[in-house]
C-alpha cells in the first residue's frame, strides 16, 4: 500500500539535502519492502539569509515571511486531508516558521539518554513552540520594535496531554517517574500556576512548575535523570538542547534529527521532521553539507510512518560502517562530499527488491 509522505524545501542546501532525503528514502523502500510516495511542495521556502539579500526594508521582509508561512500552513493542512501522517522540511525562515507552530500549535519532541546506558536512564524532552517569545506578532514604530505574545490555557493542556502520552509510548510499563515544566512562570501572575495545577488533577499526575535555572540546576548537581519529562518553554529548550547533547555525551548535534507534531485537530498529529542543524547557506551549491540528519530523518520516516520495519536499525548499522571507515564531511573533520558520504552509507545497506516510492508535485 502506498503511503504519502511530504517534502518541504528552504533555500541554502536545502536542495541538496532534499535530494538526500529522496535517495535514502528510495533505498530504504526497496530494502524494507514499502511504497512511499513523495509529495513535495511547491514553493522553495525562504531562509533568512536569502531574506536579508532579496527584500528591500521590514515591510517587504514581513511580506515575504508571511507569504511563506500562509504557504507551508496550506501545505501541511492539505497533506492532512490526504491522510499523510510525516512530512520532512529542511530548514526555512525561523520567522516564518514559528507563525506556522503557533497556528498550528506544535510541539519538539526529543529523547535524551548517554550512550549505553539503561533506556529508564532518559529525558524526554517536549518543548512548547506554540506560544512564548519565539511566536507572537511584531509591530514597528520609528525607533522601537515591539513584540506580542501570548499563552493560552488551551494550548498548555495540549502540550502537557501529548508529553504524558509521549511519556506513556517512551516507557510503555509505567510512563514517567517525573514530570517537569521550565518556563519563567514568575512573570506570568500566577495564571500558569494555576493552569498546571487543574491539568495535573485532571490527568491524575504530580508536575513541577519550575523555574528554568532550578531545571538546570538539577540536571548539573543530579545528572540524566531517571524517567523524566520536561515540558519546556521554547526559549528554554532550544538553549539548552545542545547543551545536554553535549554533556551526556550524545551525538552531536549535525548529526541528529528532531520531531515536531502539530497538535491542532486539523492536522490530527501530523509530524514533522528537520534537521537540528540550520540552512547553511554559507555551504549552498558546495556538495559539504552533513546529510546524516537527513538521512535519520528518512529513516524514522519509512519506519514509522510507512510501516518499513528495521529500517533505522538498517541505517544505524550502515552510518556506523561509514563512519569507522573515515567517510564524513568536512564538519565531521572528513574530506568527503556529501554525495560521497551517501553514495558510501547506501553501498553497506543490504540488497532487496520491492517497492519503489513516487515523487508527486503539490499543487500551489
Amino acid at each position: 500500500m502506498t503511503t504519502d509522505i511530504g517534502l518541504a524545501v528552504g533555500r541554502g542546501t536545502g536542495p541538496e539535502l532534499a535530494v538526500v532525503f529522496e535517495r535514502v528514502v528510495d533505498r530504504l523502500a526497496e530494502l524494507h519492502g514499502v511504497e512511499p510516495a513523495i509529495t513535495r511542495s511547491p514553493q522553495v521556502y525562504h531562509s533568512y539569509f536569502s531574506l536579508r539579500a532579496e527584500t528591500d526594508g521590514v515591510e517587504d521582509m514581513r511580506r515575504l515571511t508571511e507569504d511563506d508561512a500562509e504557504h507551508y500552513e496550506r501545505f501541511c493542512r492539505t497533506l492532512a486531508r490526504r491522510g499523510a501522517t510525516a512530512v520532512f522540511r529542511t530548514a526555512i525562515n525561523a520567522q516564518s516558521l514559528y507563525l506556522v507552530r503557533q497556528r498550528l500549535r506544535a510541539v519538539k519532541v526529543d529523547v535524551i539518554s548517554a550512550p549505553g546506558s539503561s533506556p529508564d536512564a532518559a529525558l524526554l524532552l517536549v518543548r512548547d513552540q506554540a506560544q512564548g517569545f519565539y511566536t507572537g506578532e511584531n509591530q514597528h514604530t520609528p525607533g522601537v520594535f515591539t513584540r506580542t505574545m501570548r499563552f493560552s490555557q488551551d494550548v498548555t493542556d495540549d502540550v502537557i496531554a501529548h508529553a504524558l502520552a509521549r511519556g506513556r509510548q517512551q516507557w510503555p510499563d509505567g510512563g514517567a517517574d517525573r514530570i517537569v515544566m521550565a518556563y519563567k512562570h514568575h512573570l506570568l501572575d500566577g495564571a500558569l500556576d494555576g493552569w498546571v495545577h487543574a491539568a495535573a488533577e485532571r490527568h491524575g499526575v504530580r508536575i513541577e512548575l519550575s523555574q528554568p535555572d532550578t531545571v538546570n540546576r538539577n540536571l548539573i548537581q543530579h545528572g540524566l535523570p531517571r524517567r523524566t519529562v520536561i515540558v519546556a518553554g521554547n526559549e528554554w529548550g532550544d538553549i539548552m538542547h545542545v547543551v545536554l547533547l553535549d554533556r551526556y555525551g550524545v551525538d552531536k548535534q549535525e548529526n541528529r534529527c528532531t520531531e515536531n507534531v502539530y497538535l491542532h485537530p486539523d492536522l490530527a498529529g501530523l509530524v514533522e521532521y528537520q534537521t537540528v542543524h540550520g540552512s547553511a547557506d554559507d555551504l549552498t551549491d558546495r556538495d559539504t553539507v552533513n546529510p546524516v540528519a537527513t538521512v535519520r530523518a528518512a529513516a524514522a520516516i519509512v519506519e514509522r510512518h510507512c510501516g518499513g520495519t528495521g529500517a533505522i536499525e538498517s541505517t544505524e548499522r550502515a552510518l556506523a560502517a561509514v563512519t569507522a571507515r573515515g567517510v564524513r564531511t568536512p564538519d565531521l573533520g572528513g574530506e568527503h562530499s556529501t554525495t560521497a558520504v551517501v553514495d558510501a552509507l547506501l553501498a553497506e545497506l543490504p540488497q532487496r527488491h520491492a517497492g519503489r516510492p513516487v515523487t508527486l508535485e503539490a499543487s500551489s
